[in-house]
């Protein structure tokens, strides 16, 4: 590893970024956006009042356009797998393959099959059918994100697998493993709940654009009733989920954590910093150390958070790089030490099958299963250790700004149900405003949430097993910066029509087509 192109890895990392992030603006509105038009069209089926069809037809026009330019960024972002990540899909294809073999074999063929009803079967198939068409594009949806992140729960939690020496690939060897492992299912509940919110505030923004207008009153306050409700719902969810997610990481990946938490020394009755203001610390630069300027701190509940015991000891970000005996906790020079072992037995094994000597070959597997937990630790042996820590103000800041929004969130949904009900939403001009401008806020809150995911667990792409510097192809930088620059003016691109298309769209409103049917 001394001749790595740190051109190339950071490059390739901001290449996937940016087609993850641009993806991600469309993803979160299909998981959401497709269940409340599924409980719009049961009220409809159930009432048998026209207006919800109406309603129902017009929020299932946007989400045909989300769902369109959305699919178009998720096929590129898959591809980026194969062309600039190839050592991780060779060390890890027959693992992480499987699950995005089946969403799209049976996640995306239901969404496929059943989308086609859901839009054109107006009329041409029973009601009760159309419906079943609706939640099955809504569960289809849904399930692509299952496998999805069942994949990408496993990079950071790796399981259910073992390395096979002689083709130097990981093999899944339990698959219920892979997909209950508990970072995987935290995350896909955690992730498509964070959808959902942000599907109830698109609706709940567009409908307050309408009043704002002096349109289409029905539509937005039956509108805003099922959406702050389902908001509501889904908001204590993300919360609960969230909690669990925290304690994962402080279980999986106690360095995102501290860096999360910008905990430095490990401690009991450790605080939980509610509110911080972070500043670079010129004497620990190596550890990338973040002094507070100003801090509100939660006594014990960073504590309780992570292992719901308010007495637990936290690892910080010193104990994790150098060690901390007491708590059994190894130095990432320990840790590197051992990776090399895991490195020069894996080449020992090979070379001994080679010539032929099965008896040296079984002593380097044995010294290779025994210390390939920390095999990923090898690539930085000889190197700075420090390298290994995440961006702490990044994921610090991302964090709580992401949760900040997260309570204005849930109370909005609360404000906007309780004056819908009593029908005096209209006259709260200042409230209809908050929930329009609240739409890029939840956005942003979606993009926050995967940076804290993603560049906290940094220098990893494999958790402990396989870094970054590992990972990538053998490409030119050059190469890549093209094409980064390529994805970017077309992901842009799609996202200016998105908004143009789906602006377009609001502004015309439930069209005369649409009015005509529902007499039909």
């Amino acid at each position: 590893m001394e001749n790595i192109d740190f051109s190339l890895v950071d490059w390739s990392r901001a290449q996937f970024a940016l087609t993850a992030m641009y993806h991600w603006l469309f993803v979160p509105l299909t998981l959401g956006l497709s269940f409340i038009i599924a409980f719009m069209e049961t009220l409809y089926v159930k009432t048998g009042n026209s207006e919800w069809k109406r309603i129902t037809k017009f929020w299932m026009t946007l989400f045909g356009i989300n769902f369109a330019i959305g699919v178009a960024t998720g096929i590129i972002l898959e591809f980026e797998f194969g062309t600039n990540w190839s050592n991780y899909s060779w060390f890890v294809g027959d693992i992480f393959g499987a699950p995005l073999a089946i969403e799209g074999i049976m996640a995306f063929f239901l969404e496929s099959t059943f989308i086609a009803v859901m839009f054109f079967g107006w009329n041409k198939v029973s009601k009760k059918f159309h419906l079943v068409s609706t939640w099955l594009v809504a569960i289809g949806s849904n399930l692509s994100a299952l496998w999805i992140l069942v994949a990408n729960g496993w990079m950071q939690n790796p399981t259910g697998m073992r390395f096979n020496p002689d083709t130097a690939r990981n093999e899944m060897v339990n698959f219920w493993q892979v997909l209950f492992n508990p970072v995987s299912i935290n995350k896909f509940l955690h992730t498509i709940s964070s959808g959902y919110v942000l599907a109830s505030i698109f609706v709940i923004g567009v409908s307050a654009w309408y009043l704002l207008k002096n349109r289409e009153h029905q539509l937005a306050k039956k509108s805003m009733i099922v959406a702050s409700v389902f908001g509501l719902l889904t908001t204590a969810f993300v919360v609960l989920t969230g909690d669990g997610s925290a304690r994962n990481m402080a279980k999986y990946q106690p360095m995102k954590f501290a860096a999360m938490e910008n905990l430095y020394v490990g401690q009991q009755n450790a605080p939980l910093v509610a509110i911080g203001i972070l500043k670079e610390d010129s004497k620990e630069t190596l550890h990338k150390k973040q002094d507070f300027r100003f801090q509100i701190e939660i006594p014990n509940m960073l504590s309780y958070m992570a292992f719901l015991d308010p007495n637990a000891y936290v690892p910080g970000i010193k104990d994790i790089v150098h060690g901390n005996p007491e708590h059994n906790i190894l130095s990432f020079q320990q840790r590197s030490e051992k990776g090399k072992i895991a490195i020069r037995a894996l080449s020992d094994y090979r070379n001994a099958k080679k010539a032929g000597n099965d008896s040296l070959a079984k002593v380097s597997q044995a010294t290779f299963e025994a210390n390939y937990a920390n095999f990923g630790y090898g690539y930085y042996a000889g190197r700075d250790v420090h390298e290994l820590i995440p961006n702490i103000p990044m994921t610090f800041y991302s964090f709580r700004i992401m949760v900040g929004m997260g309570v204005h969130f849930g109370a909005l949904f609360l404000v906007i149900l309780l004056l819908t009900l009593k029908n005096k939403i209209d006259k709260k001009r200042f409230i209809l405003y908050t929930a329009l401008w609240t739409i890029p806020l939840a956005y942003i809150a979606a993009e926050l949430g995967w940076i804290v995911a993603e560049m906290g667990r940094q220098p990893w792409v494999i958790q402990d097993i396989l870094p970054t510097i590992a990972a990538v192809s053998q490409l030119k930088s050059t190469s890549v910066q093209i094409t980064f620059w390529m994805f970017f003016i077309l992901f842009t691109g799609l996202l200016i029509a998105e908004i143009r298309i789906m602006t377009t769209s609001i502004k015309i409103g439930p069209t005369e087509d649409l009015k005509d049917s529902v007499k039909n």
